[in-house]
């Protein structure tokens, strides 16, 4: 910016902007918070459309005006598997929600959370406190710091209640093959995983979830979140949802097409039902947005239907409250199905959730006010941009066949929420155009005929138009003539895909005969069960640093579809290499990331800890076998030095006490035993079992170790420490017995 025209700004500063903590009143006197005009919560334009086309019902149209201009409560939802997520809600209740009885902030009483009556299990609970207030208040400290906490590690998830409903009506089972079209930034996708794993006893759940956004920056995004939830069955992918590309998958040595038996299709939309979070929307709102945004939804839908399996579900949804980006793409979408889609009554699955049917009736509204009821009616010039699709049929028996009145729309005023939109559709056959017969060899094929003109014929023309037979035959020539390496899942080639974003390393299987695997086998004592096969590394040379691990079924994924797949991420971590290893009787230790998937295998090294004991290595950053239970000494003490497993077990007898199993990774050294767990783990555990965790601050003349450095313990546990994210112990301050001084040496009893 040039000296002029900083000098014209100044000038053009309000009053008063200059003047300190005086002019700060000026300027918010003058409608100015922060430098920023306050935006005005009213679109004329916005009500006028509305109210014409009465989605809201009569007599509560000031109700639904109120509620879209008050702030939106914070609603936060219990994450994780079963028992610890009971655990958790057992904390919040019993505790920090308690706590919050009777306290009053700025002379405001505090109104304690209350679980949404719709969501099973009490596992989702929304509060009238704002993050201002949770950030600014000190008797507010303690929930804060620990709903910050908990976020970090994975157990709670700060998600929009609307946003919650989708999964649920999805009734994904741990069997099933599900497919997140447009998954980013993920808080849904972490309520299917948790769906896939709702028996922790089983470490691989036959089905898995495959997570795509077409936003490369996004797709980390999802792979954060997932990653919270370390589960071996979660893919992320990087593809445009509405040309997702037909996987295949082995079966019986055979290629066939893999169909999912759920799909999420949450559309990108113009979002009118979030104006209570995302206030730009009330000075950006117009019918545009949604015109623009209904070809791109209708292609996305009608890609996930092709691939849904029959008698599949598929769950549409959006945040937008207009009926040309909610019925008009369901109602399009049935109509080209041919009757082999159809809407599913679901009334009943969510009892509690207060919800409006559908709309049978519309019409179009240019963004300078012209309405059109039908299509016939649009001049040529607005063909580009009105579309015959956005009308709602013409025929009343092929209207009320398709049963809009199923769809689901959930306004603002009814429950204290955001406006959302859900269908959700069964699949009886499989698409029109999936239909033709297979061609045979040698056959002819038909010539192409010149495309439809007919501008309503265009609109319904189905994407892809392959039938599923043509696929598996060319997936089985490049998998025939292809010269890949075995096991090796690289980027697909650059003259194929255009690649954007960041290039992925490949992702290896490790061969059956590959010598890392013996020594890994023998030290930890893995059970012939143990899959050896989903073993997977990301590096084609060198030192394999890390080794991960899927489910077999994403491994069939995998090695079927690399070239035609962008995978961004896939399997949890669940070992590392040691940086001095060949000291020891293995070079890899374990990670905390995959341990409760790869526990169930191991038949060596496990010692059973008590609580006090749990505490103590979880406090105490390097504690000496003195300082342990004799129990845990005497498991400990024949060891050889190297990583192990701590095992808690819960006692029933004792309903006070943690009821959740817990499993952590440690170091058994030459005369102590230390855990590498994440930070935020750590103080979840410490949580679970009664201790409050204070607020971590640097002390005069003592700085923390950071997260991927170790303390002041042996040098063999250093070096295994000093992977990603892990902690040295005593790093967190805690309302428990100060810990010993790590350099007082003693020998163990």
């Amino acid at each position: 910016m040039g000296r002029r025209a900083r000098g014209r700004r100044l000038q053009q500063r309000p009053q008063g902007a200059e003047d300190g903590a005086e002019g700060g009143g000026k300027r918010r006197e003058a409608g100015w918070e922060g430098g920023y005009p306050e935006i005005v919560k009213e679109n004329k334009l916005f009500e006028h459309y509305y109210q014409e086309l009465k989605i809201v019902p009569e007599g509560e149209w000031d109700q639904f005006m109120e509620a879209l201009r008050e702030p939106l409560p914070a609603t936060l939802r219990i994450t994780g598997y079963k028992s610890h997520a009971k655990e958790i809600l057992h904390c919040l209740k019993n505790k920090y929600f308690k706590e919050l009885e009777d306290l009053e902030v700025d002379g405001q009483k505090v109104e304690v959370p209350q679980p949404l009556s719709w969501y099973p299990e009490e596992l989702a609970w929304h509060t009238n406190l704002s993050r201002k207030i949770l950030r600014k208040s000190p008797q507010l400290e303690k929930f804060h710091q620990f709903l910050v906490s908990e976020t970090e590690s994975g157990n709670i998830s700060r998600q929009e209640a609307v946003s919650m409903i989708p999964p649920l009506l999805l009734n994904a089972h741990p069997h099933h093959k599900i497919l997140d079209m447009c998954a980013a930034p993920g808080s849904k996708t972490t309520q299917l995983i948790e769906m896939l794993h709702a028996d922790m006893n089983v470490p691989f759940p036959e089905g898995f979830v495959i997570a795509n956004d077409v936003d490369n920056k996004r797709c980390y995004l999802l792979v954060h979140q997932a990653k919270r939830l370390s589960s071996p069955c979660i893919m992320v992918v990087n593809h445009d949802a509405s040309s997702i590309p037909r996987l295949t998958i082995d079966v019986n040595g055979k290629k066939e097409i893999l169909f999912y038996d759920r799909i999420l299709c949450d559309v990108p939309c113009s979002g009118d039902g979030t104006m209570r979070k995302n206030i730009d929307v009330w000075k950006k709102w117009t019918t545009l947005n949604s015109l623009q945004l209904h070809g791109l939804q209708l292609r996305i839908a009608t890609r996930g239907a092709e691939q849904l399996v029959e008698g599949g579900r598929m769950v549409y949804s959006t945040c937008s409250l207009n009926p040309i980006e909610d019925e008009a793409v369901i109602a399009s979408l049935l109509e080209k199905s041919e009757g082999a889609l159809e809407l599913a009554d679901v009334s009943s699955e969510l009892p509690g959730l207060k919800w409006m049917p559908g709309i049978t009736q519309w019409k179009v509204m240019t963004k300078d006010g012209q309405w059109f009821s039908e299509w016939e009616a649009v001049p040529h010039g607005r063909h580009t941009q009105i579309r015959p699709t956005m009308f709602p049929p013409k025929d009343p028996e092929r209207l009320q066949a398709m049963h809009l009145e199923r769809c689901l729309r959930i306004l603002p005023h009814h429950q204290n929420t955001g406006g959302f939109f859900v269908a959700v559709l069964v699949k009886k056959s499989s698409m029109p155009w999936n239909k033709r017969p297979p061609k045979l060899q040698g056959e002819p094929r038909e010539p192409v005929r010149s495309g439809p003109t007919d501008p309503a014929e265009l609109e319904s023309k189905p994407v892809g138009g392959i039938d599923d037979t043509e696929i598996t035959e060319r997936a089985e020539n490049v998998e025939n003539n292809g010269s890949k390496k075995d096991g090796v899942c690289g980027p697909p080639p650059s003259k194929k895909m255009k690649l954007f974003g960041f290039k992925e390393d490949p992702f290896v299987f490790i061969p059956e005969d590959d010598p890392l695997f013996p020594p890994i086998q023998k030290f930890y004592a893995l059970d012939p069960s143990f899959p050896k096969m989903n073993l997977l590394t990301r590096t084609t040379e060198g030192k394999k640093r890390q080794l991960y691990m899927v489910s077999k079924e994403l491994r069939n994924v995998l090695l079927n579809n690399s070239e035609r797949v962008k995978v961004i991420n896939t399997g949890i971590k669940v070992w590392c290499r040691n940086n001095s290893g060949e000291e020891f009787d293995c070079a890899f230790r374990l990670a905390q990331e995959g341990i409760y998937t790869l526990y169930p295998f191991i038949n060596s090294r496990i010692i059973t800890v008590s609580m006090e004991d749990v505490k103590i290595l979880l406090t105490q950053e390097n504690p000496f076998f003195r300082k342990l239970s004799s129990e845990t000494y005497s498991q400990a003490k024949d060891l050889a030095k190297g990583s192990i497993v701590l095992k808690y077990e819960p006692d029933p007898t004792k309903p006070d006490t943690l009821q959740c199993p817990i499993v952590l990774c440690g170091w058994r050294g030459k005369a102590s035993i230390r855990t590498f767990v994440p930070k935020n783990e750590r103080l979840h555990y410490l949580r679970m079992m009664g201790l409050e965790v204070l607020a971590e601050k640097k002390k005069e003349g003592a700085v923390l170790a950071p997260e991927s450095e170790g303390g002041s313990g042996p040098p063999e546990a250093e070096e295994a420490g000093a992977e990603h994210g892990v902690e040295p112990a005593a790093s967190a301050s805690v309302d428990a017995a100060p810990g010993p001084n790590p350099a007082e040496g003693a020998l163990p009893r």
